[in-house]
């Protein structure tokens, strides 16, 4: 299996490192095209992938093409590409936001195997969460190629395309949410005394601790609250303010306004 990359940015930069250092693939088997040659060159460099001399050049040796492009580029790209798409329909994974299948398969053919898939930034360190939405036209291969190509850099789920908005709000959004969090955090610390950089490590620690006993739990979030949480204690007391700030309606209206902006942007 040959696999390209049309875009050479920092998430496909991120995707071909994360599957290389899983060993799911080996860099003879990934390549890439970018329009800017010098950040093709340096991804090259970086991890000895094929570096491709034009996307044309790409398809006529990958069976697999991942679309790491900007939103707003999509049409000329896929324009370029349509003849040959057509000819050879090779699987193509689009990671692009707000680009729908059927608006792939309008400049495509409707014949087309086409792959919506979505990261998230923790791909980058083989933690991601990633929604993999295929075509009625892609095959159970080429779904278990996607599956297996972004499980190598976290996990996956097969997800209806009406739920994608939601989906980028509550995955691929939320890291920087997080990041908001472990800062708050800190500066907390900070105002009580607490090194700033002893701060954001104890906090980036204590978040990352907390979301492994999670995923390691069958507990609800609730339950794991309230072993923290004691009658009348520190943590209660913090818990109250919280509430009293609105913390749990502002991370729902959070989602909800990132729901919203996708929908603005996709019209």
């Amino acid at each position: 299996m040959q696999i390209g990359f049309i875009g050479a940015g920092a998430m496909a930069g991120a995707i071909i490192k994360g599957v290389i250092s899983a060993g799911h693939l080996t860099c003879n088997q990934l390549g890439a095209y970018d329009v800017d040659t010098a950040k093709l060159a340096t991804l090259a460099e970086q991890t000895s992938i094929t570096a491709y001399s034009s996307n044309q050049h790409l398809l006529e040796h990958c069976d697999v093409v991942v679309l790491a492009i900007k939103p707003h580029l999509m049409a000329e790209v896929l324009e370029q590409i349509a003849p040959t798409t057509r000819a050879n329909h090779p699987l193509i994974i689009s990671i692009a936001a707000g680009i729908s299948l059927a608006k792939l398969a309008n400049w495509l053919g409707d014949d087309q195997p086409l792959i919506r898939v979505m990261p998230n930034l923790n791909v980058q360190v083989s933690a991601g969460m990633t929604a993999i939405v295929p075509n009625q036209v892609a095959k159970p291969a080429q779904v278990t190629q996607a599956l297996d190509l972004f499980g190598a850099l976290g996990q996956t789920m097969l997800l209806e395309e009406r739920l994608i908005p939601a989906f980028t709000a509550v995955a691929g959004s939320s890291p920087a949410w997080v990041f908001q969090l472990i800062d708050a955090l800190a500066r907390g610390g900070l105002v009580a005394g607490l090194p700033k950089q002893l701060g954001l490590q104890a906090a980036t620690q204590a978040v990352f601790g907390s979301a492994k006993l999670l995923a390691a739990s069958d507990l609800h979030p609730g339950q794991l609250i309230d072993q923290v949480a004691s009658p009348g204690g520190t943590t209660v007391a913090g818990l109250t303010e919280l509430d009293n700030r609105g913390f749990g309606a502002a991370v729902v209206a959070a989602v909800a306004a990132t729901i919203r902006r996708e929908g603005e942007l996709a019209n």
